[in-house]
């Protein structure tokens, strides 16, 4: 556990300076079509490392306004309190903030830079329809999640995603609107010119698709280690399987998930949107190995 501990913070530290890299020639690409000369590369330099840099300090704050995620108090749900603080001190980590979305679907997900700055967030769905032991075996879930510095990788991988994306639809209205080929053209000449042209906009129309599978590059190994380590801190597996099985099998979109941070919840909140494609592109292991695996496992619980 504990090496993989530290493979996911190398893969979050490659990961980030990947992204600051690949922002950095998006940039600049968009300099070729707006004819920005030495100034795009500034502007490059600076968008990349304030990115980067956001990303780290504020993924967290960004994907719960972009969930609609709310802060509880211990009144509001004093059984979700009990279990987050019992499991952390389990987990030997500091007890996360609380947050829930008012959802009816049931589903879950934790954010945050580190154990110390980390958040379990839950849909109001999650607490009305899962047991006690359910209820336990998903936040044990994302507790692992947060012991492991899953969270980090996968949040920073969230901004980032947006972040391209973004400056890749920025590109695109640049050139159709006809002032970046222009400028381009004027300045470069030729086939030089051209050529550069050409690179630009493939960059700009394939940026989005090379940052999504960045993002499906994250192992989906993740949530089976997760899994496992949550089984351990409840010693009942049964409890979090019987939760997978509910939550995969609900019927009731959660209407705040969107492709960005759909690899954060415990279960893919995308499951009914986009059929075989959507599978294909999960970021999710399928729920039934994970059941199975959880099945095999046995505990005796204190």
């Amino acid at each position: 556990m504990y090496e993989q501990i530290t493979k996911n913070k190398l893969k979050s530290f490659f990961l980030v300076l990947f992204f600051v890299a690949f922002i950095f020639v998006v940039v600049w690409a968009f300099e070729e079509l707006t004819g920005w000369g030495k100034g795009g590369f500034i502007l490059a330099l600076i968008i990349s490392v304030a990115m980067a840099a956001g990303g780290y300090y504020y993924s967290d704050r960004i994907v719960l306004a972009i969930s609609h995620a709310r802060p509880v108090t211990r009144e509001e749900f004093p059984y979700l309190y009990h279990t987050v603080e019992g499991l952390a001190i389990a987990a030997g980590i500091p007890t996360p903030r609380c947050y829930v979305i008012d959802d009816t679907a049931p589903n879950a997900f934790a954010t945050g830079r580190n154990p110390k700055n980390s958040v379990i967030c839950v849909t109001t769905g999650l607490l009305q329809k899962m047991n006690r032991l359910e209820l336990e075996g998903v936040i044990a879930h994302e507790m692992s999640h947060i012991k492991n510095y899953d969270v980090l990788l996968g949040t920073v991988a969230v901004v980032m995603v947006g972040v391209v994306a973004l400056l890749s639809d920025w590109m695109l209205r640049s050139f159709w609107w006809g002032g970046g080929r222009k400028r381009s053209r004027d300045r470069e000449g030729g086939n030089a010119g051209a050529i550069f042209l050409i690179i630009a906009l493939v960059l700009a129309i394939l940026s989005p698709i090379v940052a999504q599978l960045i993002q499906l590059a994250i192992s989906r190994r993740r949530e089976f280690l997760a899994d496992a380590n949550g089984a351990m801190l409840t010693r009942y597996p049964a409890g979090l399987a019987s939760a997978l099985r509910k939550i995969a099998s609900d019927p009731e979109p959660l209407e705040v998930a969107n492709k960005a941070t759909a690899h954060l919840y415990i279960v893919n909140p995308l499951k009914n949107i986009g059929g075989k494609m959507n599978k294909l592109f999960s970021t999710h292991p399928p729920v039934e190995e994970r059941i199975a695996a959880l099945e095999k496992m046995s505990f005796e619980r204190v």
